[in-house]
């Protein structure tokens, strides 16, 4: 081996570096483990602990912040905490840009881009579609052409001319929706989050391992932070509407009810509480029913209802019909409600805002420069503000002449009344003011943040989310660590076994090969998840199979009469074993890089650490092994690469594959036939991925009945589906409900009812709290919860689909253009085509009756890839091996050749099989639930794929190639 001593200085400077990465893991992890002590179980108090220390130096002179931030970050699935993707909404970009104007065809093609939007097409590039079909002019001053575009956009330019313009200012507001998240979460405390751009799409990647408290953090990246201060009404001044309304309502509502309200009467709208009517047939008051009482003089608000129904009585308030009721001097009254008590959120005030023709509140947010969160003159949590020059004044004209009115101002943020102080001694100068009322001290942090980081410039609506609790990250630790040195073990026994010395060298470089991939990882800033531990374990079974190759190489060549040297020498050459292993890889690859492309979240995790381990898996098969070989050469120790029990294993093997194509094609038929079956009637159970909706993993404290869970669920969601989940107390709870609604309040509102559907069957003393909130040492609960939207999920789904058939025809062309025949592709994509039918066809068959996860998501499509890639990996070896014997051969005996070449490749792919079927097992039996289906779908692919690369991927190849097209091939090769 040539520079054999640069090599050597290579490997060694590399394995110094990946140990030097690895010890920030180490120490970081150390002073994560002595807070969490201290803390004693309380979150925020660990948080504070870990500050405190941020800035010393606690490891050759980095602070504690650089060591965390230098060490091997975990995934969500292993650390536990939240992973959002927030779709930015274009449609409000679009209206503001606009200035919200009520140009009635371009409100029309905003409404169909939404309702008419294809697959994978932009929101932006379907709005542009809508508005050329309506022949909508971008540049006219009530759409695009305003005062707020003027500088860009003039009146005579074109749509064409428009559109570039338009979808940079998205971008822009995209952008700026980035920072603000950006600095939220910075000052959230969370430690290592990340937050991305995703493309052009206008979707926002937020990962917050660690985090616990998931209704507030959904809460603190879905606030729009539109701050706006608003004069009231005074319940005296409006109170005559309501009445004037209620009235109006009974003639177009349901006006008989079977039994009598009864209420205490009291006085002015109240009295309308009570209905005195017979008492067997009493008329309704729709808008007075739902009402607990009206406001008093003094109060902010004009009336109190109940929080349930807030969205009818506002839909009446709405109403054309309605609104007409209002005085003239009140035509342009704006309805909010407020806050909703956490003391008492059964009931919300509804407040009356002195609106304008404009709907622009006399003085918005833009006016803050800083906010902190305070206590008021109660000792009560408070956000104190502070305005700049401008909002100063306007707040000393606001708060003057609210002053002499006996008015309130109403402090609104995204459209709910948070506080309406009144004002009492005159104007109120220097621009201060403060938000009060029923906070906790998390919710004025929160708040303040929030202000201060600024508003988001369009409505950030979560399309997809996974929370992970702690508990169920530390289990998935300890059951992928425990696969991973089970499936190690195993491997590393199997090579001493079959290979004897020099399969202990083999494992010398095995070890190597994980400190480079776990070094690596932790040098580029990767993240480990799951999937990646299971792409790691199975690298270690593929790296087993340079080795293998060059073994079994150098044994052909000692059976041909060369000495050692000379065996090991030319299994290093590329005419050797090298063209088949980089091959191989190179195939492999490919499908590992669309898998990135492709992907998301722990997907790209797997896809990440595959390409790392087939990168370091070639350096040290080829290097790290070599360099024992030779070093055992040079003091003459006997090397046979084989024991004395397994020497003689797979020798002068004579198998006629090609002659038993026919039965192979018979089987494969039937196989294909029943999948396809399955396929039609059954169908695949397709998870929330490509389906959308919402998932939780709950885990009770007794074994519980799945469809009576899923019978009671039902009456809450009106459809939902419970299915055991590994253990008999664990359930896996699907449901469509409200999973395309916006707002921050929804999933809270969904976590509530399946709390309440669930009750029943939780500890007695369980909380809502205690449900839904992540914590370690959790028992039971929600212990893993995601959701997609349906528009995310055809998203997924046509990337999964593209990205199968990306795979298949990369590998086609690179296979074409290395062989030089379209046969040779052919041959590979059919059996690996082959091997993706029947695998779905199992899935769809065994989803009824197999006792573990068989939902078809993401993870699937990484295991669909990840055999294609096997599959392709074992057809390149024995298409390589063809080629070499068409090099070396005078035999015009086509099939011949083939068979020889499918025979003296029999051994490497037994033992590559083997070793990578063992080590999947290992992850298969104790990996944990949430990865089995995920190694199963491998499982089976392996099986399958050693199957078609004997039997189907050759004799395809074989049969589609003339024999005149075989002898020029040959003539070809050997030019």
């Amino acid at each position: 081996m040539q520079n054999k001593g640069l090599i050597k200085f290579f490997a060694i400077l590399f394995a110094l570096v990946c140990v030097y990465q690895l010890t920030f893991t180490f120490v970081a992890n150390g002073i994560a483990k002595d807070a969490k002590t201290f803390a004693n179980g309380d979150f925020s108090k660990e948080l504070r602990y870990l500050d405190s220390i941020g800035n010393e130096k606690v490891f050759l002179g980095k602070t504690y912040n650089e060591v965390r931030d230098n060490q091997l970050q975990k995934g969500l699935d292993l650390e536990g905490g939240i992973n959002v993707i927030l779709q930015i909404s274009v449609r409000d970009i679009l209206k503001g840009l606009a200035n919200n104007t009520t140009n009635p065809a371009f409100n029309k093609a905003l409404a169909d881009a939404k309702n008419n939007q294809r697959g994978n097409q932009d929101y932006f590039d379907a709005f542009m579609v809508e508005a050329n079909a309506a022949n909508l002019k971008l540049a006219d001053a009530d759409v695009f052409g305003n005062r707020n575009l003027d500088e860009v956009i003039k009146f005579n330019m074109t749509n064409a001319q428009v559109e570039p313009i338009i979808k940079q200012k998205v971008l822009e507001s995209v952008e700026s929706a980035f920072k603000v998240l950006r600095e939220r979460i910075d000052k959230f405390g969370v430690t290592q989050p990340n937050i991305q751009l995703l493309g052009n799409s206008g979707r926002i990647l937020v990962e917050l391992p660690g985090a616990k408290d998931v209704d507030r953090i959904k809460k603190l990246l879905q606030s729009t932070a539109q701050l706006e201060f608003w004069e009231t009404y005074k319940v005296e001044e409006i109170g005559n509407f309501l009445v004037e309304a209620n009235e109006a309502l009974k003639k177009t509502e349901v006006n008989v009810k079977e039994e009598v309200k009864e209420v205490a009467a009291t006085s002015g709208i109240d009295s309308l509480l009570t209905d005195k009517a017979d008492s067997t047939k009493t008329q309704v008051n729709p808008l007075f029913d739902s009402m607990v009482a009206g406001g008093q003089p003094g109060t902010p608000y004009i009336a109190m209802f109940l929080t349930k129904d807030t969205a009818k009585i506002g839909g009446y308030l709405r109403r054309n019909d309605i609104k007409a009721l209002l005085p003239a001097q009140f035509s342009n009254a704006k309805f909010c409600w407020g806050k909703i008590n956490e003391k008492s959120p059964e009931v919300v005030e509804l407040y009356a805002l002195k609106g304008n023709r404009e709907n622009k509140a006399p003085i918005s947010g833009g006016v803050i420069v800083d906010a902190r969160d305070t206590f008021d003159q109660m000792g009560k949590p408070a956000v104190s503000m502070q305005m700049n020059g401008q909002g100063a004044r306007e707040w000393e004209k606001i708060t003057g002449a609210v002053s002499q009115q006996g008015n309130a101002i109403a402090i609104v943020l995204d459209n709910v009344v948070y506080s309406a102080p009144g004002v009492s001694r005159g104007a109120i100068t220097g621009g201060q003011s403060e938000i009060s009322g029923s906070f906790s001290i998390n919710e004025t942090k929160d708040l303040a943040n929030i202000l201060r980081a600024g508003k988001l410039p369009a409505a950030a609506e979560i399309v997809q989310s996974d929370v992970v609790g702690p508990s169920l990250g530390a289990e998935a630790v300890n059951s992928g660590m425990i696969s991973f040195i089970i499936g190690f073990a195993l491997v590393l026994l199997w090579m001493i076994f079959y290979y004897g010395k020099t399969g202990f060298y083999a494992n010398l470089a095995l070890l190597v090969n994980i400190l480079f991939i776990f070094g690596a990882l932790a040098s580029f800033g990767a993240v480990l998840t799951l999937p990646g531990i299971a792409g790691i374990v199975l690298t270690i079974g593929m790296a087993v199979d340079a080795n293998v190759i060059i073994f079994e190489r150098a044994k052909e060549e000692l059976d041909s009469g060369k000495t050692v040297e000379e065996a090991v020498n030319y299994s290093y050459t590329w005419k050797g074993a090298m063209s088949s292993i980089v091959d191989a890889n190179i195939t492999t690859a490919l499908t590992a890089i669309i898998l990135l492309v492709f992907g998301t979240g722990p997907i790209k995790g797997f896809a990440t650490t595959l390409l790392i381990g087939i990168l370091t898996s070639l350096f040290t098969a080829i290097f790290i092994t070599r360099i024992f070989l030779d070093w055992s050469l040079s003091r003459n120790e006997g090397i046979t690469f084989s024991t004395s029990i397994t020497k003689n294993w797979f020798k002068n093997m004579n198998f006629d594959f090609l002659g038993k194509r026919k039965l192979a094609y018979t089987i494969s038929a039937i196989l294909i036939v029943l999948s396809l079956v399955s396929l039609f009637t059954k169908g695949l159970n397709q998870g929330v991925d490509f389906k959308g909706g919402r998932t939780f993993q709950v885990r009770f404290d007794k074994t519980v009945s799945a469809p009576e869970v899923t019978s009671d669920l039902v009456a809450v969601f009106e459809s939902a589906e419970a299915k055991v989940f590994g253990s008999d107390n664990q359930l896996k709870i699907t449901t469509k409900y409200k999973v395309d609604e916006e707002g921050e309040g929804v999933d809270k509102e969904v976590n509530e009812k399946l709390y309440e559907g669930l009750k029943k069957y939780l500890p007695a003393d369980m909380t809502y709290d205690q449900f839904v909130t992540s914590y370690e040492g959790k028992q039971y609960g929600v212990m893993q919860a995601s959701k997609v939207s349906g528009t995310i999920s055809k998203d997924i789904k046509t990337n999964s689909i593209w990205a199968v058939l990306g795979s298949l025809l990369v590998v086609f062309i690179y296979l074409m253009i290395s062989f030089r025949k379209w046969q040779f592709g052919l041959g590979a994509v059919a059996a690996v085509a082959h091997d993706v039918i029947i695998v779905l066809g199992i899935f769809s068959f065994g989803n009824s009756f197999l006792p573990f996860n068989m939902e078809i998501d993401q993870a699937f499509i990484a295991a669909i890839l990840t055999v294609i890639g096997y599959s392709l990996n074992d057809t390149v070896i024995v298409f390589d091996r063809v080629r070499e014997f068409l090099n070396y051969n005078s035999s015009k005996d086509f099939k011949g050749l083939v068979n020889k070449a499918l025979n003296s490749t029999l051994s490497r792919t037994i033992n590559t099989s083997a070793t990578t079927l063992v080590v999947l097992l290992a992850i298969f039996i104790f990996g944990g639930e949430t990865i089995r289906g995920f190694v199963f779908a491998i499982l089976v692919g392996i099986l399958v794929g050693t199957y078609s690369s004997l039997f189907i991927a050759t004799p395809v190849m074989n049969d589609t190639m003339s024999k005149d097209e075989a002898e020029k091939l040959a003539m070809d090769i050997k030019e």
